[in-house]
């Protein structure tokens, strides 16, 4: 179910773990999204998937490509393809931005986390370039050790 944040955005629905870990995130984002009725009911149960989510500009307009939203249970012939690419609002600057780093600097536009500010549903969009193998060992490493620390100074380790 939604879990209220520590950084005051309001409550996340869900949270694309593997982009942080596929991808440095160079700069994010906010942006609304446009969704239908059944689609909202839907994410205020959590059936959300961002796993293979991106977005990509097309007509001047931001897209988000991926996102699978269950279906409403409860719904009838108004649930609409679980699947379906996604309007994403923002203003036309902010678009064009996005569009020139993402063609100059072979970036990718990934979607890192939904969730509601009010009754509105937001996506935090990341502006990210793509890790190397060894990036992602190096990470992995510096995980591990600051894990072993936090638990050294926990005193769960006795000598």
């Amino acid at each position: 179910m939604a879990q209220k944040p520590e950084n005051g955005k309001g409550k996340v629905i869900t949270v694309n773990r593997q982009a942080r870990h596929e991808y440095f995130v160079l700069e994010t984002f906010e942006a609304g999204i446009e969704l239908f009725g059944t689609e909202v009911k839907s994410l205020r149960a959590g059936t959300v998937n961002l796993k293979d989510a991106y977005c990509r500009v097309e007509d001047g307009e931001l897209f988000t490509f991926g996102m699978h939203v269950s279906p409403y249970e409860h719904g009838n012939v108004f649930n609409r393809d679980p699947l379906r690419p996604r309007k994403l609002l923002m203003h036309k600057r902010e678009i064009t931005r996005l569009l020139g780093q993402v063609t100059r600097d072979g970036c990718t536009l990934i979607p890192l986390s939904l969730y509601f500010s009010g009754s509105r549903v937001k996506v935090e969009l990341g502006l990210c370039k793509g890790k190397k193998l060894y990036d992602k060992r190096d990470a992995s490493a510096k995980r591990s050790a600051d894990r072993e620390i936090e638990r050294a100074s926990k005193g769960k380790y006795e000598d």
